[in-house]
């Protein structure tokens, strides 16, 4: 029975109700010495709480998308085929322009989640990882008027744990964005959510690790290629951004700075900068990969200040501090605006953010062809 499944949340349910009736039916009647009445009546309880905490599990990951699977929820999920050793560009000698095109079959996503939301499941020509992707087109992409129009992009990042589904099933963003995008108050955006648990019971902190995982090339490569090649998406830097929540946050922030000849705008929710604060990185485990994926050393070693525009929020030291401290070192062309936003590190907070942060994207968008210009209008 799948973890996600309804079936398996109304069997949940059924239990939790069950074992709120055994007592009633059954203490009194229990037979035989103090001890054995006494162990019967302190498995019921036991069975009662247990079964009241898998309801409440149950119900939290079918609404935040935490984990996809039994395989996932036991660590056991891998998705790394292989992991060479690719260099400082992801590309291992390749070129992007002369990769063949993918072929990828999408199917809609099961309810809740909206109809509108396709996932596929992409084999990484580059990076050596096969795991699905969500893919939402605006309301905008279907209309006529727009048939010639390439649309900009968001990658959106989930934190850890978390599945493609979390910005969808945890931060209604599509709910939340349709109608302002059909209004013209947000830019249709194409949003596109990777998996980036890939690791099983490790966090991959979209890092590239010879002969671990090849997660940043997996997210700026081969799912953008495949973005790119399947619907009418900008394919310039100009047309994309990555956004993410918590490890999400850290993972738009890196790949965002090691990568601005793919990426214009990064926005970061209560994200991190230096990988060790997620106890489960691979990256934070050896110093110099630490260093090496950290935002902050990222900005101050480059050759030269990236174009760039990135948004951080948080509170204290939840996103805002590491945002003052990407801010100070920050030299134009890079822009890095810093909000303050209270509620705490948990989902609603980050949905709560939602339509300002899109608003901030669309105010910033240059190059991203009609689709971005008509909301100016």
């Amino acid at each position: 029975m799948s973890l996600t499944g309804t079936p398996f949340l109304v069997t949940a349910v059924a239990l939790a109700v069950l074992a709120v009736v055994l007592p009633f039916a059954l203490w009194g009647r229990v037979r035989g010495p103090l001890l054995v009445r006494g162990l019967a009546r302190l498995a019921m309880v036991g069975f009662a709480q247990v079964t009241a905490m898998l309801v409440v599990f149950v119900a939290v990951n079918n609404a935040n998308g935490l984990f996809s699977g039994w395989d996932d929820l036991l660590g056991r999920e891998d998705h790394v085929d292989a992991a060479l050793d690719l260099g400082p560009d992801g590309l291992g000698g390749r070129r992007i322009a002369e990769l063949p095109r993918t072929e990828q079959t999408f199917r809609p996503v099961p309810a809740p989640l909206d109809g509108r939301v396709r996932t596929t499941l992409l084999k990484g020509q580059v990076s050596g990882v096969t795991a699905e992707v969500y893919v939402w087109l605006p309301p905008q992409y279907d209309d006529p008027a727009y048939r010639n129009v390439r649309f900009p992009v968001v990658e959106l990042f989930s934190g850890y744990p978390g599945t493609p589904s979390s910005w969808f099933a945890g931060l209604h963003v599509t709910e939340q964005l349709e109608p302002l995008m059909r209004d013209g108050k947000v830019a249709p955006f194409i949003l596109v959510a990777p998996r980036t648990k890939l690791l099983g019971d490790a966090d991959a902190g979209c890092a590239n690790v010879p002969g671990v995982v090849n997660a940043e090339t997996w997210v700026s490569v081969d799912v953008r290629k495949m973005v790119t090649d399947h619907f009418r998406a900008v394919t310039t830097p100009d047309g994309w951004a990555a956004a993410g929540f918590s490890a999400g946050g850290h993972c738009a922030a890196k790949v965002a700075l090691a990568h601005p000849d793919r990426y214009r705008y990064a926005v970061s929710m209560s994200g991190y900068n230096d990988p060790a604060a997620e106890p489960d990185s691979v990256t934070g485990r050896d110093p110099a990969l630490r260093r090496a994926n950290d935002p902050l050393t990222l900005l101050r070693e480059a050759p030269a200040p990236p174009r760039l525009s990135l948004l951080y929020t948080g509170d204290g030291d939840d996103g805002y501090r590491q945002g003052l401290d990407l801010r100070a070192a920050a030299q134009p062309p890079t822009r890095v605006e810093v909000r303050r936003v209270v509620g705490g590190h948990r989902t609603s907070t980050w949905a709560g953010e939602v339509p300002a942060v899109f608003t901030w994207l669309t105010e910033r968008l240059e190059g991203a062809g009609a689709a971005a210009s008509s909301v100016r209008r």
